[in-house]
């Protein structure tokens, strides 16, 4: 779900079997996606999966890395994701959103064969778009607290509204 000329799309990784069934982005009631988008800020209220085409008015697309459904991020190897990646940069290079936000720091590193990227703003840019590289707001994804995720999408909505 995207359009042209977004502030930002965000890319998730793949649609896991509960998005997949029910046909919407970060559906799993676990996954803290629009809980979080509200919480940075991005929505004036935290939207329901079944809305998502709403976000188009906020200036927000999804996609995904790579379109199979699977129970977990980890059934995808590292040729699916990196040619999900080269599929990413068309699709970027057609949209021309202002920045790329990818959810998954792992999925970023084996796509774009970046091994050693950390989270935040990334110094290379893709077909024209900034690109922030954020955790997986998966409520398996332990490692980050809810009060981190939303601060990670918070400066990044906050240097998106400084227009670089």
């Amino acid at each position: 779900m995207a359009a042209p000329d977004l502030d930002v799309l965000f890319c998730g990784i793949n649609p896991g079997r509960w998005s997949g069934a029910v046909g919407h982005h970060f559906a799993h009631p676990g996954n803290r996606f629009w809980k979080v988008l509200h919480l940075a800020g991005f929505t004036d209220r935290q939207l329901d999966p079944a809305e998502e085409r709403l976000l188009l008015c906020y200036g927000i697309g999804i996609t995904n890395l790579v379109s199979r459904t699977t129970a977990s991020a980890q059934d995808l190897d590292a040729d699916e994701l990196r040619k999900g990646a080269i599929s990413l940069e068309r699709k970027v290079r057609r949209l021309r959103p202002r920045t790329l936000a990818i959810l998954g720091m792992g999925a970023f590193r084996v796509a774009f064969r970046r091994p050693r990227a950390g989270a935040g703003r990334q110094p290379e840019r893709l077909a024209g778009a900034d690109v922030w590289v954020l955790p997986n707001p998966s409520g398996l994804q332990a490692a980050y607290g809810l009060d981190q995720v939303v601060g990670q999408l918070r400066s990044m909505r906050e240097d998106v509204g400084r227009g670089r």
